[in-house]
């Protein structure tokens, strides 16, 4: 009988966790920086946005895919 490796089952929960903050700042930021585009920080605005837009989303799927590890491996 297999059971739960808990060291990996805490790795994958600490990449949800930070993918929490990031899914909740990353669609925020870009819709700031969609209503500002006349604003001289746009850019930096924007690309700070995808960045963490996109950080969310890979910790999220890596997050997944170690407690599943976790829990069938």
């Amino acid at each position: 009988m297999k059971h739960t490796n808990k060291e990996i089952l805490f790795k994958g929960l600490k990449y949800l966790a930070g993918a929490l903050p990031l899914s909740a700042i990353g669609p925020v930021v870009l819709f700031s920086a969609f209503k500002n585009q006349e604003h001289p920080l746009y850019i930096a605005v924007l690309i700070f946005g995808l960045i963490a837009f996109f950080a969310a989303i890979y910790l999220m799927f890596k997050g997944i895919q170690t407690v599943i590890k976790a829990l069938f491996d």
